[in-house]
């Protein structure tokens, strides 16, 4: 469960950092990075939860 929270969360996470080190970002860079993200996370959640999720009945 905290790993799913971490998946949904890092994206506002990191582009909220990335505003307040380095600068603003326009809209479409941050659709672009929160979609890449997000797509990142869960193929890396499906890749760490696919052997306990086999083990099921």
């Amino acid at each position: 469960m905290i790993a799913l929270a971490l998946a949904v969360g890092l994206p506002v996470v990191l582009l909220q950092l990335y505003k307040i080190y380095i600068g603003p970002v326009s809209f479409d860079a941050q659709i672009g990075f929160g979609l890449l993200i997000s797509i990142l996370a869960g193929f890396i959640l499906s890749r760490v939860y696919r052997s306990s999720a086999q083990n099921e009945p």
